[in-house]
């Protein structure tokens, strides 16, 4: 219960002030797009930064974390396709529905929730997790639709739109220029290191009431049964797997197998929104994945940090 109140009410509490803000619309019409805005260009990337400048090159490297957090990605994501390609769905829509299966709010929700659930040990597995959902899940994804577009499909045509959606998403440039720091051997200036600390700080409370604005304003009708069983597939399969890997198939430190875990349970990520409404495939069905999946992971996420704090997540 501690963990519910301490670390779970919070976190949603959050979403919740930018639901209710949504709705009764007094941050004025721009507000979602500008607090996001905020959050991706400036917030977050700070994070982002800092913590790579300051990482040991070797914990990109966690074989362990790298098994427990890309598995439980890669098999529900493959399953999901493969359950809808053999029912016939196009290749791209197959995409878009495992993409809101498996696609982690890592960036806005995650690493937040575990920096206030584990601490500053969490962070750098964090962003590692935040580094894979950002790059191959979400480029993969990127090649499959492309694919699916392309009356002729080209390999060199497919990677380099892949490589440019990449290359433009400044929370993986502010990654890559902080770990260009940490190779470097320099240690930030002090200046410098406050300013990312007083930016970043603000990256976590905007980030979740951006997540409700985003809510507040989901106005588009979707199948039940199909969001639903996404939702399944994110909020209970996945950690599942992760948990299998990370506790009984490989030796990872605690806060990391927690991490993986933790990361693996979060809710739908609005990068397959992004996604889905640049094809123009599945929108409702994306929005209604990421809202319906954000709600009901109040009640899962609760009872999953509860159990990780208790001590025995591995018994």
């Amino acid at each position: 219960m501690s963990a519910i109140v301490t670390v779970a009410l919070p976190v949603f509490a959050l979403i919740l002030s930018g639901a209710i803000a949504a709705k009764r619309g007094f941050l004025g019409p721009h507000a979602t797009s500008s607090l996001n805005l905020f959050v991706v260009y400036l917030a977050l990337p700070s994070v982002l930064f800092q913590a790579m400048a300051r990482i040991h090159p070797a914990d990109l490297g966690n074989a362990g974390f790298l098994a427990a957090y890309g598995g439980a990605i890669l098999l529900p994501f493959v399953a999901v396709l493969a359950v809808f390609r053999f029912r016939g769905v196009r290749l791209g829509d197959a995409t878009i529905f495992a993409l809101g299966g498996t696609f982690s709010n890592t960036g806005y929700m995650g690493i937040p929730l575990c920096l206030i659930a584990f601490g500053e040990g969490s962070l750098v597995p964090g962003v590692v997790a935040m580094m894979i959902t950002a790059c191959p899940h979400f480029a993969a994804a990127i090649a499959l639709i492309e694919t699916d577009q392309q009356a002729t499909p080209s390999l060199r045509r497919t990677m380099a739109k892949a490589g440019g959606a990449l290359g433009r998403n400044p929370l993986l440039v502010s990654s890559a220029l902080g770990f260009g720091v940490a190779l470097s051997g320099f240690a930030l200036p002090v200046p410098v290191d406050r300013f990312l600390t007083l930016m970043g700080g603000a990256s976590s409370p905007c980030a979740l009431v951006a997540i409700g604005l985003l809510l507040g304003e989901q106005s588009e009708r979707f199948a039940p049964g199909l969001v639903f069983r996404l939702t399944a597939v994110k909020l209970l399969v996945q950690p599942a797997i992760a948990w299998v890997i990370a506790y009984k198939l490989v030796t990872l430190p605690p806060v990391w197998a927690a991490t993986a875990v933790l990361m693996s349970a979060l809710p739908t990520g609005s990068g397959a929104f992004t996604l889905a409404q640049f094809y123009g495939r599945q929108r409702a069905a994306t929005s209604g994945v990421i809202l319906v999946s954000t709600v009901v992971s109040f009640v899962t996420l609760s009872v999953l940090l509860a159990w990780l704090t208790s001590g025995q997540p591995g018994g």
